[in-house]
C-alpha cells in the first residue's frame, strides 16, 4: 500500500524494487541509472530527452534495426560501427554500438567519445552486447550508456526490461520525469526477476564465452562470415580486447539459404529458434527474417550455458544436416 507522506507515495514515479536494481546497475556501470520496461522504450525516452526535430543524430548502420526506425523523424546520419565516421561538427547525439548488433564489429569508443565531445556532441553507447561486466563505456568517456536487460543481465529469457546510466544526475532526473509523464514504466516483479538474474550474470557469462570460443573453433572453415570478437583471428579482436574487460557467447555466421537455417534448427536438439540473446539456453536468430540489411542466411548465434562438449557436438550435427554433408 502506498501511504502518502512516505518516500514511495504513487506506483508511476516510485518504486522500492526500481530503486534496488537502479542501484545495482548504476554501480556496473559507473553511472546513475534509470529503468524502463524495455531497451527500446528506454531508446526512446533518450530520444524525446535530447533531440528536437530537426538535430542531427549519428547511428549505426549496422546495429539494431529499430533504433534506425524510431529515428527517422531526426536528421539521421548512419555509419558502419567499424567505421570511418565523418566530422560530428553539428550533431546532437552520437549513438554507438559496439560490439554490434547483428554483425558484432567493433568501434573505438574513447576516441570517438573524444572527437564528438571537441564538436559539443554527447555519445550514448548501447552496451546490450557486451553487458556492463563486459564494458563500461561511461569510463571510457561515453555520456550515457543504454541497454536492453531482457538479454544477459536478466538472462532467463523470462524479462522484457531496459535501462539508461548516465553521469549527469540532471540527465537522469529529466529521464525519471519523463517516465512518469510517459507511463513508461517497469514492472516490478519484471525489476525482481533481473535483480535475481544478475546474481548469476559472471557465471552465466564465463560459460557463455567459454561455449563461444569452442563452437568458433569448431565452426571455422565450415561456415562463411563467423565473427566472435573473443577470437584472436577475429578482426575486431585487437580493439575489443582493449577496451572490453570480457568477451561473451554471441557469434554470427553464414549459411547458405533460409532453406539450410531450417535445416539446422530442425536437427538441432540443443539450439532453439528466439529473436533474443543472452539466455540461459543456446538460440539461433535469422535475423533478415525482421528486417536486417543482412543476408537471407545471416545467423547470429547466442551460445548458452549448456555442457560446451555437447554443444559442439550438437552443433557439428546440425551444421551437416544443414549443409547436406551427413
Amino acid at each position: 500500500m502506498y501511504r502518502l507522506g512516505g518516500e514511495d507515495t504513487y506506483g508511476r514515479p516510485h518504486n522500492a524494487t526500481w530503486r534496488d536494481l537502479e542501484s545495482a546497475l548504476g554501480s556496473l556501470d559507473g553511472g546513475e541509472c534509470v529503468l524502463f520496461p524495455s531497451g527500446m522504450a528506454a531508446i526512446s525516452a533518450l530520444f524525446r530527452v535530447l533531440l528536437s526535430t530537426g538535430d542531427t543524430l549519428v547511428l549505426p548502420s549496422d546495429g539494431y534495426f529499430l533504433t534506425r526506425r524510431l529515428a527517422s523523424t531526426y536528421s539521421v546520419v548512419e555509419v558502419p560501427t567499424a567505421g570511418p565516421y565523418p566530422s560530428f561538427d553539428g550533431v546532437r547525439l552520437v549513438l554507438l554500438e559496439s560490439p554490434s548488433n547483428p554483425g558484432l564489429n567493433v568501434c573505438d569508443i574513447a576516441s570517438l567519445a573524444a572527437e564528438a565531445h571537441a564538436a559539443g556532441a554527447l555519445v550514448a553507447v548501447d552496451n546490450t552486447t557486451a553487458t556492463p561486466l563486459g564494458q563500461r563505456p561511461l569510463e571510457l568517456g561515453a555520456d550515457i550508456v543504454v541497454a536492453s536487460d531482457t538479454k544477459a543481465v536478466a538472462g532467463h529469457s523470462d524479462v522484457v526490461l531496459g535501462h539508461v546510466s548516465v553521469v549527469d544526475a540532471s540527465l537522469a532526473e529529466r529521464l525519471r520525469d519523463e517516465r512518469t509523464l510517459s507511463g513508461a514504466i517497469p514492472g516490478p516483479f519484471e525489476a525482481w526477476l533481473a535483480h535475481r538474474g544478475l546474481g548469476t550474470l559472471d557465471l552465466r557469462l564465463a560459460r557463455q564465452a567459454q561455449n563461444a570460443a569452442a563452437l568458433y573453433e569448431a565452426m571455422s572453415g565450415k561456415v562463411s562470415g563467423l565473427r566472435w570478437p573473443g577470437a584472436p583471428e577475429d578482426p575486431a579482436y585487437l580493439l575489443a580486447a582493449q577496451q572490453m574487460r570480457r568477451f561473451n557467447g554471441v557469434l554470427t555466421f553464414e549459411l547458405p539459404s533460409v532453406a539450410a537455417v531450417d535445416r539446422f534448427l530442425a536437427a538441432s536438439e540443443l539450439v532453439a529458434a528466439a529473436t533474443s540473446f543472452g539466455g540461459l539456453h543456446s538460440s539461433l536468430d535469422r535475423r533478415a527474417q525482421w528486417g536486417d540489411p543482412v543476408p537471407e542466411g545471416l545467423c547470429r548465434f547466442s551460445a548458452g550455458c549448456e555442457d560446451p562438449a555437447d554443444l559442439v557436438a550438437d552443433v557439428l550435427r546440425a551444421l551437416s544436416h544443414a549443409l547436406g554433408s551427413d
